[in-house]
This record gives C-alpha cells, sequence and structure tokens, in this order.
C-alpha cells in the first residue's frame, strides 16, 4: 500500500486515537487562597475565572500523575504498548534537573520499544510536542504518546499573588496513530516565539546561569510574574496571531472550526482571543474554572474532558492555540 506515492512506512497523516488525563486528589478553592493572601472572597473567579483548582499532595510526582494520564490515553486508544514507538513529555516540572522524567515515564507504562524525551515548551509545549509527534509519525509510521504534565503547585511562591491564584497540577494525554486520511491529524501549525520577553514569567534560580547556591533566597527557586497586565497583553497577540496563521495553513476560516480549544490561562485570555479570531463563544471548551492553569497540561486536559462530555465525530476540525513563558507559543488545526 502507498500514500500518494510514497512507500509503505510513510502515511499522509496522524490521527489522535487516545484521550485521557489525570488531576491530584486535593481539590483547593479560592477562599482557602484568598483568606491566606488577604483577598475579598470573589475576587479570584472575577479577575480569572477560577473556581477551584487541584494541587498535588506530598507523596505525588510528576512522573506519576503523567502516568496515570498516559495510561487511560493508551487504554482509550486499544493499542499494545510494544507499538509505540516515541513518547514524548511536556513538562516545565520535572521529577529532577537530571535525568529527564520522560523515559520514568514510559518505564512505568511498560512502553518497552519507545523513545522518551521531555521538551520544556512551558504553556506551548503540548502544542510543541504534538507538532514533532506528527512529523515522527509521517516519516516512521509509529504510534506516538504524548503527555503534557505539571506540578505548579509546588513552584509557585505563596507570598506573590499573580501566581498563587492561578497555577495549578494536572496531566492529559494523547495517543497518535499512522492514518491515509489526508483530512485528520495536523492540517495546518504556526509556532512562534519572543525572546525579548523572556522574564515576563520566570523562575530565577536554579539554572546554570544561577545556580543553587547557600546564598541563594528560598523564594528565588520559585515562580515570579513581573508583570501580569503585559504577560495578559502579549498572550493574547500570540495566541491571536499564530492561530490566524495555523487556519490559514490549512486553509480554513474560523466558521470551519467545530471546537476551539485554547490553553485555559485566564478566563478574559480565552475570550479576547475568542472574540479577536470570530469564533462563536459557544464553540470554547473552557476548564480553567474547575481546573485552573495547569500550564502545558491544560489543552490535553481539556481534550479529554470535552470529549468525554460530548465525543468526537470524524470530520470535526478543532483549533488549539496557546502561549506563556520565553515568550514561547503556538496553534494547530486538527482533523478528527
Amino acid at each position: 500500500m502507498v500514500c500518494g506515492g510514497a512507500p509503505v512506512r510513510r502515511v499522509c497523516s496522524s490521527r489522535l486515537v487516545g484521550f485521557g488525563h489525570s488531576v491530584p486528589g486535593r481539590c483547593v478553592e479560592n477562599a482557602e487562597i484568598e483568606d491566606r493572601l488577604g483577598l475579598e472572597p470573589g475576587w479570584i473567579e472575577r479577575r480569572t475565572g477560577i473556581r477551584t483548582r487541584y494541587w498535588a499532595e506530598p507523596a505525588d510526582t510528576l512522573s506519576g500523575l503523567a502516568a496515570r494520564a498516559g495510561e487511560a490515553a493508551i487504554g482509550d486508544a486499544g493499542i499494545a504498548r510494544e507499538d509505540i514507538a516515541l513518547t514524548l513529555l511536556a513538562t516545565s516540572t520535572p521529577d529532577h534537573l537530571l535525568p529527564p522524567s520522560a523515559p520514568l515515564l514510559a518505564h512505568r507504562l511498560g512502553l518497552a520499544n519507545s523513545g522518551a524525551i521531555d521538551l520544556a515548551g512551558a504553556c506551548s509545549g503540548f502544542l510543541y510536542a504534538l507538532t514533532l509527534a506528527d512529523g515522527f509519525m509521517r516519516t516512521q509510521g509509529r504510534p506516538v504518546l504524548v503527555v503534557a504534565a505539571n506540578i505548579l503547585s509546588r513552584r509557585i511562591n505563596p507570598a506573590e499573588r499573580a501566581s498563587s491564584v492561578l497555577f495549578a497540577d494536572a496531566a492529559g494525554a494523547v495517543v497518535l496513530m499512522p492514518s491515509l486520511d489526508a483530512e485528520a491529524g495536523l492540517l495546518g501549525v504556526d509556532l512562534a516565539s519572543d525572546g525579548s520577553r523572556y522574564d515576563l514569567i520566570s523562575i530565577p534560580a536554579g539554572g546554570s546561569s544561577r545556580p543553587f547556591t547557600s546564598d541563594v533566597e528560598a523564594q528565588d527557586c520559585l515562580m515570579t510574574m513581573r508583570d501580569g497586565r503585559e504577560m495578559f497583553t502579549q498572550a493574547v497577540r500570540m495566541m491571536t496571531d499564530c492561530a490566524r496563521r495555523a487556519l490559514a495553513h490549512a486553509g480554513l476560516g474560523a466558521a470551519d472550526i467545530h471546537r476551539f480549544i485554547p490553553h485555559q490561562a485566564n478566563a478574559r485570555i480565552s475570550d479576547a482571543v475568542c472574540s479577536d479570531l470570530g469564533i462563536a463563544p459557544g464553540k470554547t471548551v473552557r476548564t480553567i474554572a474547575d481546573y485552573g492553569n495547569s500550564s502545558a497540561a491544560t489543552i490535553p486536559l481539556s481534550l479529554s474532558l470535552a470529549r468525554q462530555a460530548k465525543p468526537f465525530m470524524p470530520g470535526e476540525k478543532l483549533l488549539l492555540t496557546a502561549a506563556g513563558a520565553g515568550l514561547t507559543g503556538g496553534a494547530c488545526v486538527l482533523g478528527l
């Protein structure tokens, strides 16, 4: 069998065939954070759209959270574990700085024939992983597991309002399989970066530029958001611009999209991007109210939850877009 004259090993596209997600057991309501920060009741929901989020408990690990999501996606796909050839883990909070967590994730899942690597793409990490997975699929014709997971509660500075009210812990996963359907898989992609705003969200210490030493303050090893208003503006700009270009690459317009799944950074960001793109609000998948902002994990988490609420149908077109620290951003148009 050939696809467009290419050898059997090559395929026309990839197809998402399995979805899964996992969150820790501890549900944290806004009142707990508002009391600690001295905020009036309702302040967090009005500013962010978040009502609750899930935070890790002491025994939780990033690889464990990721494994539960991966297990669910593999089971949903009905695929043999030995067939998975590559495992990509998008995370900003690996178990350790070294070694990467993806090999441990693949081991926990019994993926004996899989390569495995971490990707540190912040909030857009899942979209970068999805793009790389699709490229591997088209040349190798072998299944890929993509997991995005974060335990951001352990990187929050409890005294800083901007990060304390937003960030959460979660994992989401998808399985990609080869497909001969040219209308399936990634139909349009746009990736972007803007290093001029490198420090809008950062963890100042712990890298090779400023390693751990006895004189490093503990708070410098935690997340900080230098300018929340500027981050809001740049996220809306990057998510909107990337989405427009991805749609153009796919030869589609906003009206052709069945479901819009933006990174769940802040409800007001999602609303602004939706408005700028001219996408009907009813097409937008929203999970931030119950799950908060888990960075790269929000899109695969939302994919899994959206499928549970209303199963995806063949021929549906999805638009995914994200922006975050770096700045890094991107958008993908998916055919199902």
